[in-house]
C-alpha cells in the first residue's frame, strides 16, 4: 500500500515558510509592479495571506492570460503574485514527498535535472542499445494537448494516494479548480501545474519501469521515449501505454506517436540524438534565423533593439553548445548584420 503523509498543514501556513515562498515567488520578478506592491507592506500581506489560509477563506485571483508564439502558440495563464506565494508555500512542503516517489528517469521540473540531463540520458541509452544490439527502434510518445486535458478528478485521486492531510488537500483542490471549474486542464505558467503535471504521469512511469521492466526509458513532462531492439515488442507496449493513458488517466496520445529506427535519430528535448553525436532541431534553427534577420531589419531604424538581439544570440549560443552545431551556428549568424542608418554613426555589428 502506498505511503500517505499527514500533519503537513502546519508547515504550509508557517510564517517562515510563507516568507521563503515570497522570496521564491519574487525571484526574477522583484521589480514588477505586483511584486513591488506586495513588498510595500510585506509583513501585513503575509499575515493576511496566512489568516486566509488558516480560516479557509483563501480564494485565488483571476489569471493574467497571454499567448506566446514560440516554439508554438500557447496560452499562458500567469497567477497573481499573492497566489504565486501560496503556490510556492505548498510546493515547498509537498514536493519532497513526490520527489521520493518519482522514478529516476523522469526529468521535468526537478532540482538538478532538466532538459540537458534528459538529453544526456537518452544519449547514454542509445549508446548502450547500439553496443548491445547493433540496431534498435525508438518508441516516441507524447500526450495530445496535455496541460488542457488533465482531468481534475483523476489528478485529485492521484494526489490522495500520497497526501492524507485534509487542509492541504482542500488547498490543492482550490488551486486546481481555480483555473477551469469544468474539471479539466492545468494553467501553463503556474508552479503547481508543473509539479502536478509531473505527478499525473507518474503512474505510467511506474507501470513501465516496474511491471514492464523497461530499461531504456526517459520522460520529460508528457514527452517520453523507449528504446528496444524488437519493433514488435514496442508495438505491443504501445498498445498497453495507449490503454493506460486512455482508461486510467483520461488522456489521448498524440497522433504523431510512433516507432522509428534508431538510425533516424531521436527527437527529444529540443535536440536530435544519435549514439555518436547530437544535432540541433531543424525547426529551432529556422526560428533563430528568422528572428535574428527580423531584428537586423528593425535595427536599421531602432538601434536600441541591439540589447534584445544580443540576448537572442546568447540564448541561441547557449542552446547550441550542448550539441554538434558549429556549422549550424555559422549558417545562422553569417548573414546577420546589424547596421544602423538614419544618420546614426555606428559601425556594422556582426555577431
Amino acid at each position: 500500500m502506498a505511503q500517505t503523509f499527514n500533519d503537513l498543514w502546519k508547515n504550509v501556513i508557517d510564517f517562515e515558510n510563507l516568507y521563503y515562498a515570497y522570496r521564491a515567488a519574487g525571484h526574477g520578478k522583484r521589480y514588477r509592479y505586483e511584486a513591488l506592491r506586495f513588498a510595500e507592506n510585506l509583513e501585513e500581506n503575509l499575515i493576511t495571506l496566512q489568516n486566509e489560509l488558516i480560516w479557509g477563506m483563501y480564494k485565488p485571483l483571476p489569471f493574467r492570460q497571454f499567448y506566446v508564439l514560440e516554439p508554438k502558440k500557447r496560452l499562458i495563464s500567469a497567477p497573481a503574485f499573492r497566489d504565486r506565494v501560496v503556490h510556492h508555500a505548498v510546493v515547498r512542503v509537498i514536493e519532497p514527498i513526490f520527489e521520493r516517489k518519482f522514478i529516476t528517469d523522469t526529468y521535468a521540473c526537478r532540482k538538478g535535472l532538466g532538459t540537458h540531463a534528459a538529453m544526456n540520458h537518452v544519449l547514454w541509452c542509445s549508446r548502450v542499445a547500439q553496443r548491445r544490439w547493433g540496431s534498435y527502434y525508438v518508441l516516441k510518445c507524447d500526450i495530445r494537448k496535455y496541460f488542457p486535458s488533465v482531468n481534475h478528478d483523476v489528478l485529485k485521486r492521484i494526489l490522495r494516494r500520497s497526501i492524507a492531510d485534509r487542509e492541504v488537500l482542500a488547498l490543492l483542490d482550490t488551486i486546481i479548480d481555480a483555473y477551469e471549474p469544468e474539471g479539466r486542464g492545468l494553467p501553463i505558467g503556474a508552479l503547481t501545474s508543473q509539479l502536478m503535471a509531473n505527478i499525473y504521469l507518474s503512474p505510467l512511469d511506474h507501470f513501465l519501469k516496474e511491471e514492464c521492466q523497461v530499461r531504456f526509458y526517459a520522460r520529460y513532462m508528457d514527452d517520453f521515449v523507449i528504446l528496444h531492439r524488437d519493433k514488435a515488442y514496442l508495438k505491443e507496449l504501445l498498445a498497453e501505454i495507449d490503454s493506460i493513458v486512455h482508461e486510467r488517466l483520461d488522456l489521448t496520445l498524440n497522433p504523431k506517436t510512433g516507432i522509428f529506427p534508431g538510425h533516424n535519430g531521436i527527437d527529444f528535448c529540443g535536440y536530435r540524438i544519435w549514439p555518436t553525436h547530437i544535432k540541433p532541431r531543424k525547426a529551432t534553427v529556422k526560428r533563430a534565423k528568422r528572428r535574428l534577420r527580423k531584428m537586423a531589419k528593425v535595427y536599421q531604424k531602432s538601434p536600441q533593439i541591439i540589447v534584445h538581439a544580443r540576448e537572442s544570440i546568447q540564448s541561441f549560443l547557449g542552446y547550441i553548445r550542448y550539441c554538434s552545431g558549429w556549422k549550424t551556428t555559422a549558417s545562422v549568424l553569417e548573414r546577420v548584420v546589424f547596421k544602423a542608418t538614419s544618420g546614426i554613426d555606428e559601425s556594422d555589428t556582426r555577431d
